[in-house]
């Protein structure tokens, strides 16, 4: 028997999965990490001493324990995948040692003068002509071009920006690659359409020698070199593939690789994707490719979610609190949820925009604030908690109008992600966009989805629908009409108090 790696870095954990060639997971391994904030607007991860960390102690405890309790051998793991949060930006010098903490997605928005400045010396229209985006926070062109700026020192000594899954990949290999579904979230860098760097838009931002060489995500890049085998447990010469960003990883990972199938993410934010029979055109969202030829993608973001429900338990909740009472992280989000089942659908009148770390999709605003509106001394902790459930489904809510308003349809919803645990969260969501989600048996996420990529990459699968032989669906949560109305009356709301509140948040700075 022949075996796979998968390993995922996310934003506050990373997950590691062992996996055999039908499909079955023997062994699931998790790790926690900080999300590091040094100023208000910023998001950064350390590479090495987060990224690289983790995939170590992810590596090791795998085959460690595989060779415990089955006997696994490091070289009958036949390929490792990687996959990151994305798209994040960390340049390396000519050793490919990190000069600087890596930039993360949409959640850092500090190069919101440089998305203006490459607006107005490229084109707003030629940019989308060439990426099929619209620039954003969620861009990594602009990124680089604030390092460029605000950084030259770290600039001049850059030989290469590494995506998250590409620093990882050269850690294992020495081999500098990035994905192409990655690579389109460095916008405008890539020409969509010809599949390679723009000569055209570097121009304003880089020199084309500082990007990694482009590839499909489950191809074979490299394999391990013996430097990289001591360090975490894997054999030499096992085969590495290009890997991809997370997001793509979970929608792989629960088979929405089909025409119609949508794949919701619950993770620190929620990120969903569409596969697509053909390119979109779409301002509002972010078309993209996939991990191999000839298909495409819709895909979308919030930029809060389970940070916004951490964020109300670390600070309402009382972290203290919970230590005295000896509960847990887990028990703390158990009991969050049955707080919020004790307020009645509208949270008694209170409603939330969870803006709390700007917007992604689909009004592109960074600048975008966090709203409880309608408080009053009747409210409680559990109308708080709900208000904020039913605040992120609300913005959920908008990007599926916007799908729906592009005629592209929606066949399937598929859920997976940390907060498919929280069932009212889930209720709330197929409430509120009527939406049927399905629920497969493993949720396990990105990591797994790169398993199957590596199964790919070796050919012991034809294509991407070969997914659906590992997927089995374990229950679906269907919407309710009962309280559309009411949503339906509070949607509407939710809409009004942005536009009514916008200009406001410009100012507040």
């Amino acid at each position: 028997m022949a075996y796979v790696l998968g390993i995922d870095i996310g934003t506050y954990e990373s997950k590691g999965a062992l996996v055999n060639e039908a499909g079955k997971l023997l062994l699931s391994e998790s790790v926690a990490h900080q999300l590091e904030i040094p100023q208000r607007g910023w998001a950064e991860h350390d590479a090495e001493h987060t990224w690289w960390h983790d995939f170590v102690h992810l590596s090791k405890a795998i085959t460690q324990k595989a060779a415990a309790k089955y006997g696994i051998r490091p070289d009958e793991i036949k390929a490792v995948g990687v996959s990151s949060i994305a798209p994040a930006v960390v340049p390396v010098d000519s050793e490919g040692k990190p000069l600087r903490k890596a930039i993360l997605y949409g959640v850092d928005t500090r190069s919101q003068k440089q998305v203006h400045e490459c607006n107005e010396k490229l084109g707003v229209e030629r940019i989308f002509q060439v990426g099929a985006q619209s620039l954003s926070a969620q861009s990594a062109g602009p990124k680089i071009l604030w390092i460029r700026q605000e950084e030259p020192h770290v600039y001049e000594q850059t030989a290469k920006f590494l995506c998250g899954s590409g620093y990882l990949v050269y850690k294992l290999t020495d081999e500098q690659v990035i994905d192409r579904y990655t690579a389109a979230s460095y916008s405008p860098l890539l020409d969509i359409h010809q599949l390679k760097w723009s000569e055209e838009m570097a121009s304003a931002i880089c020199e084309l020698d500082k990007l990694p060489r482009l590839t499909w995500s489950h191809e074979i890049v490299g394999e391990v070199t013996k430097r990289a085998a001591a360090q975490t447990g894997l054999a030499p010469g096992t085969k590495v593939i290009a890997g991809t960003a997370d997001a793509l990883s979970e929608a792989i990972s629960v088979g929405a690789v089909n025409k119609g199938d949508l794949m919701l993410m619950y993770g620190s934010s929620t990120f969903f994707i569409l596969a697509a029979p053909d390119l979109p055109r779409t301002h509002t969202l972010w078309a993209n490719l996939h991990a191999v030829p000839g298909y495409h993608t819709i895909t979308g973001g919030t930029a809060t979610a389970g940070s916004l429900t951490r964020w109300f338990i670390d600070q309402c909740l009382s972290a203290a609190g919970q230590k005295e009472n000896g509960m847990t992280v887990d028990d703390a989000y158990t009991y969050a949820m049955k707080l919020a089942e004790q307020s009645p659908p509208g949270a008694n009148g209170l409603l939330t925009l969870p803006y709390f770390s700007g917007e992604r999709t689909p009004i592109h605003h960074a600048a975008a604030k966090g709203v409880f509106f309608g408080l009053t001394l009747h409210h409680t902790q559990s109308d708080m908690y709900r208000s904020i459930l039913e605040g992120i489904s609300f913005s959920i809510r908008h990007n599926m109008d916007e799908i729906r308003s592009m005629d592209v349809p929606i066949h399937r919803a598929i859920a997976v992600g940390g907060g498919v645990k929280n069932r009212l969260w889930l209720q709330s969501v197929s409430d509120i966009c009527q939406l049927t989600q399905v629920i497969p048996e493993i949720t396990l996420g990105a990591s797994y989805g790169n398993a199957f990529l590596c199964a790919l990459g070796l050919g012991w699968y034809r294509d991407l629908t070969d997914m659906a032989q590992w997927v089995k669906v374990k229950e679906e949560v269907a919407p309710q009409k009962t309280h559309l109305l009411v949503y339906e009356r509070y949607y509407e709301l939710y809409h009004k108090l942005y536009q009514r509140t916008r200009d406001l948040m410009d100012e507040l700075t």
